[in-house]
């Protein structure tokens, strides 16, 4: 039997499906990374081992609790889908495995080896993990993409968590492609290369200053430079907080109909994007999050002046359709 695509099912899917429908595989990932989660909060404690300044099993930690959410999401997300649903099952299969590989270099390299994952070439095996690594991330991608591609080809529910989905799943690509970033040369890398050097670490998280200084409680992020983290990190889970925030907002304005809740769906969403851009532009300045200078601010102003003044809009619009003669 072939698959259909349909722009509209003849019944829009619910919110939260019954816990049958989600996507088994990613379930276990999901449980399989919050065990192992729990593996490296023990291991923070009993293993006192440093890598580029940093406890060696907190990479492992942050990187499976991080997994854990966005398998769940996609285990959640694919239950959603009312079309072409054995396509689904196998892309939220491939993520599952690009997971799990993922995260199995990690915990070898890192928590085993004590050395580099990211940016590691100074032997053949340190490349090797680079390069497989590497793979799994194009295929994670890849597989997001498809995902991504067919939810515009059917609802997901009501109008407003459709939008909010479809958007948050765009920014989510965004935010996996910034990744990217980190795996260039730094200007000094570059120059060295250019001189014919061969070096041990390509790439780097931080901008304007080496990886490894001074960075935030639990996250790593620098605090005297430019980190390319942050970003990367927020715009992966707009495809978690988007759709939160329609649900949050079907509750708390039930009355306000879903054309309503579709714009301002699509204000979070601009929103978010420009917050995303705005976090980059910063880090590639190297600038440190937490000192922004007044062009960051500026910006910020203005992202959050166009955030209030849309939403007013809506909402004024919205009281203005209902009133009575309107």
């Amino acid at each position: 039997m072939t698959e259909t695509l349909l722009t509209r099912p003849d019944k829009p899917a619910p919110m939260i499906a019954g816990p049958q429908r989600w996507h088994r595989p990613l379930l276990v990932v999901a449980a399989g990374m919050l065990l192992l989660s729990l593996v490296a909060t023990g291991g923070l404690f009993l293993d006192d081992r440093v890598l580029v300044g940093a406890p060696i099993w907190l990479k492992p930690l942050k990187f499976g609790i991080s997994f854990a959410i966005y398998a769940a999401t996609l285990a959640w997300l694919l239950s959603l889908y009312q079309r072409v649903r054995r396509t689904g099952w196998w892309l939220g299969t491939l993520v599952g495995v690009a997971l799990v590989v993922e995260m199995g270099l990690m915990v070898v390299q890192i928590g085993i080896r004590g050395r580099q994952l990211h940016f590691n070439q100074e032997t053949p095996l340190d490349t090797n993990f680079t390069i497989v690594m590497a793979v799994t991330i194009y295929a994670l991608w890849g597989a997001t993409l498809v995902i991504a591609i067919l939810a515009m080809l059917q609802r997901l529910g009501d109008r407003s968590t459709t939008l909010a989905i479809r958007l948050g799943l765009v920014i989510t690509l965004v935010g996996l492609a910034l990744g990217m970033l980190m795996v260039m040369p730094t200007a000094e890398q570059q120059a060295a290369i250019d001189a014919g050097q061969t070096l041990p670490i390509v790439g780097a998280h931080s901008v304007g200053v080496p990886d490894g200084g001074p960075g935030l409680p639990v996250v790593g992020w620098s605090t005297i430079g430019g980190d390319l983290r942050i970003p990367h990190f927020v715009g992966i889970h707009a495809l978690q907080l988007l759709p939160l925030l329609a649900l949050l907002v079907a509750r708390l304005m039930p009355r306000s109909g879903d054309r309503v809740r579709s714009r301002l769906a699509c204000v979070a969403a601009a929103t978010y994007a420009g917050g995303v851009a705005l976090l980059t532009w910063q880090a590639l300045r190297g600038q440190p999050l937490l000192h922004p200078d007044l062009a960051t601010l500026a910006a910020l102003g203005l992202l959050f002046l166009f955030a209030g003044t849309a939403t007013a809009l809506v909402i004024r619009g919205s009281g203005a359709a209902t009133a009575p003669g309107a």
